[in-house]
């Protein structure tokens, strides 16, 4: 059997299907009643830092990321993170996330927030949301709430509440 390399490239229009394909396989019917989708929803992904992983011409994961408003600070939702679970454990989701985040740093955005697993994302950078500092248009587990900062001191002026950045305000 052939090795086939994988390829991190920006999600394309044409991706859509098959990346929702892959999220509904990974998260179920019930991701649309979870905090973080609510804060995507109805604001379509930046397509400057989503992408999609592919083996071949098969999409095996995808990162996406919105805008949101952090109070008064401008800020990044990032998710769903999602790998193809026959695809899991191979750095896939790694490699999206640094190619998510450089591109993030590279565009000059200062906070990335998420709602997922701290061990897993504390070596991107992320760490948990001080209680207080923000709220979210839903329940979460603080454990779980993490920001990246991009930027220097952009935790000691953002703080309230998060809420979907609608690209027609």
């Amino acid at each position: 059997m052939t090795d086939l390399k994988l390829t991190i490239r920006r999600e394309l229009p044409a991706d859509a299907e098959a990346v929702e394909k892959l999220h509904e396989r990974a998260f179920g019917p019930g991701r649309f009643s979870r905090t973080a989708f609510r804060l995507r929803e109805g604001v379509p992904p930046l397509a400057e830092l989503s992408f999609t992983a592919l083996v071949g011409t098969l999409i095996v994961g995808s990162v996406r990321v919105s805008p949101v408003m952090a109070g008064e600070e401008p800020a990044l939702v990032l998710g769903p993170l999602t790998v193809d679970p026959a695809f899991e454990n191979r750095g896939i989701g790694a490699a999206l996330m640094n190619a998510s985040l450089d591109a993030a740093r590279k565009a000059g955005h200062s906070l990335v927030l998420l709602v997922g697993d701290a061990p897993y994302y504390a070596r991107f950078g992320f760490a948990p949301v001080p209680p207080g500092q923000f709220t979210l248009p839903g329940p979460v587990d603080p454990r779980r709430f993490l920001a990246c900062p991009l930027q220097e001191g952009v935790m000691e002026r953002a703080r309230g509440p998060v809420s979907a950045l609608r690209r027609d305000r």
